[in-house]
């Protein structure tokens, strides 16, 4: 059992007596998504619905809720009743979207934390035929190219445009102007531009990936996670290679609830957890999903915060916030 988990929920249960926690869930609880059907979002709060029903006693109805960035589902978690019936499917966007649009974004702080879930890890890769074997050699590359070589991502401050900028960073290179940004709209887009030869690399979340680099048409260089991944064990973190900025962004998600959740509906929740984390139906689906599971690794009110600091950091530090 994580300890993590275990002695927060102890706890809780102490204060509050276990005849309340007995009392919730007593229907259903709906799990809202804030994206789109089919995503790695969509299919990590379904996974978490499958694992979590018969620890919980009652169905987990999953709700997508896409738009703004999953700031519409965010922010309709946020304003719900605190009752445990109404829960987020949260995911990095909800620590970065505040960081990088203060004022324009749900808070990340405006929700109760009830726990991580899983890290989504994210490749830097090439083509397989690029004369690139290693982070060293594409970071020459880049150092020589005078800004030439292009690399696609989703825009400058999402997750995917902070990999690369954090890269060229750690390694004293002008974040902005090193490489050039080409913008294009998610995953399968920025998989195919690789592909097509319209960039020289990505730095992206693996499921898009995975597949090509499997075949040979592209090459993995190095993972942003917290640990290697399973169908890559021979490909080194960026925080194993040293990269101070790069080797703390990873994607991730995690289990939030309106801000004061009552005390017996947390504890139930890190009860469930606690089971989820071991079940094998839940690391099969997250390793089939190429995820990492993270329940009970980290305090995810202090990763949140840890999450949002970086960001906003980043985000001042490159030129997109004033100081």
């Amino acid at each position: 059992m994580k300890k993590i988990l275990g002695s927060i929920a102890l706890a809780v249960i102490a204060a509050t007596g276990p005849a309340a926690a007995q009392d919730y869930p007593d229907q259903a609880v709906t799990l809202v998504v804030p994206y789109g059907p089919g995503g790695a979002s969509d299919l990590a709060g379904r996974a978490l619905a499958e694992t979590a029903q018969p620890f919980l006693g009652q169905p987990v109805t999953v709700m997508n809720k896409p738009g703004a960035g999953g700031m519409n589902g965010a922010r309709s978690v946020s304003e719900a009743e605190p009752d445990g019936y109404t829960l987020l499917l949260a995911r990095v966007g909800m620590a970065l979207s505040p960081a990088v649009t203060p004022g324009n974004a749900v808070e990340w702080d405006a929700y109760t934390f009830l726990g991580a879930l899983e890290a989504t890890p994210m490749i830097l890769a090439v083509r397989g035929d690029a004369p690139y074997n290693s982070v060293e050699e594409l970071v020459a590359a880049i150092k020589d190219s005078d800004g030439r070589m292009t690399y696609a991502a989703s825009g400058a401050t999402a997750i995917d445009g902070f990999t690369t900028q954090a890269l060229l960073a750690d390694n004293d290179l002008d974040p902005l102007t090193a490489a050039t940004l080409v913008p294009y709209k998610g995953g399968g887009e920025l998989a195919t531009a690789l592909l097509g030869g319209h960039v020289d690399f990505v730095a992206m979340a693996s499921a898009s990936l995975m597949p090509h680099i499997k075949s040979g048409d592209m090459k993995a260089l190095m993972v942003f996670a917290p640990k290697r991944m399973g169908d890559l064990p021979e490909v080194a973190t960026a925080a194993e290679l040293g990269y101070e900025k790069a080797g703390q962004i990873a994607g991730w998600s995690a289990l939030y609830g309106p801000k004061n959740l009552p005390e017996d509906v947390v504890a139930k929740w890190h009860e469930v957890l606690g089971k989820v984390a071991t079940d094998e139906t839940w690391l099969d689906l997250a390793a089939r999903r190429g995820s990492i599971s993270t329940i009970g690794d980290v305090d995810m009110t202090d990763y949140a915060k840890s999450q949002y600091e970086l960001f906003h950091g980043l985000a001042q530090d490159f030129g997109y916030l004033s100081n």
